[in-house]
């Protein structure tokens, strides 16, 4: 049993992984019954999720060691119980068509998982190991983005209508693909690092007099965020500006926007920045 990297060209349908969990605890199962340890075999990667605004592809990057959990190594144990009680919950998430979040996972079993963490790790394993992306997987993070401005959107049947009030908050969707009918008379898409910016922003009415649309991560951009607005730029093709700090940690952020998480800037980056971002 084997987590490879790949380049996968189309998302895969909850059918192919429902297949691959199936195939993947009968792998188990024979070993058990043969009487031999079951090896799972995760390759471990420079980059993960590398491509959040081309629908959140995980790693792109090539392996840099391969990883073995087996029964035989005491260590693997509990990180094998807790990757296998998480697959459950992911095969039931995928046979009802259901999302669920990292957070309410980790509420199924509090006492066995004992910390976000190792929930987290588990579902990194198993996106590895399926081949997908955790939205693939129908596990979704809580939210933190912010979005204002000239902007109408629906997700599952709610509508969201920022135009008729621009200068007010809205949540960003966390099932980006279940996000239909955008409709925006915006001239751009401002990306802001800080939620106090963001909220300056809002105060001074900026979205009145300048027709934009603004979203903020608050800080760095958790995956729902950086996905709603690649399909912000995909669908609308407007110009996008982003405004940071002007240190290392903002064009960290601006990286982790443009390239995905993970994506560390060398200390000498800013020699190596030459594109100037300008607000007019």
């Amino acid at each position: 049993m084997e987590g490879k990297h790949s380049r996968w060209s189309s998302q895969p349908r909850p059918c192919d992984l429902l297949r691959k969990i199936r195939e993947f605890t009968r792998a188990i199962v024979e070993d058990l019954s043969n009487g031999r340890s079951p090896e799972i075999l995760i390759d471990r990667f420079r980059n993960y999720c590398t491509k959040p605004e081309s629908n959140c592809y995980c790693s792109s990057d090539l392996p840099i060691l391969k990883e073995t959990l087996t029964l035989r190594r005491e260590s693997h144990l509990r990180r094998l119980d807790v990757l296998l009680r998480v697959l459950v919950i992911v095969q039931q998430l995928l046979q009802e068509n259901r999302h669920g979040s990292k957070r309410d996972i980790y509420y199924m079993h509090p006492s066995v998982f004992s910390d976000q963490s190792i929930v987290d790790r588990a579902i990194n394993d198993l996106c590895i190991l399926m081949q997908c992306s955790r939205h693939n997987l129908n596990v979704v993070s809580v939210g933190k983005g912010l979005v204002m401005g000239w902007l109408r959107f629906s997700e599952a049947g709610n509508m969201f209508d920022c135009i008729n009030r621009p200068n007010t908050a809205f949540p960003v969707p966390i099932h980006v693909e279940e996000v239909k009918d955008i409709v925006s008379v915006a001239k751009y898409i401002l990306v802001v690092e800080k939620e106090s910016v963001f909220q300056r922003l809002a105060n001074d009415q900026f979205c009145n007099t300048n027709h934009c649309i603004i979203i903020t991560g608050r800080g760095y951009p958790d995956i729902s965020t950086r996905r709603f607005l690649g399909l912000l730029v995909d669908t609308l093709h407007l110009p996008t500006y982003c405004l940071v700090d002007c240190d290392l940690y903002g064009f960290d952020i601006l990286s982790t926007y443009r390239f995905g998480s993970m994506v560390r800037l060398p200390d000498h980056s800013m020699n190596l920045l030459s594109v100037v971002y300008e607000l007019k």
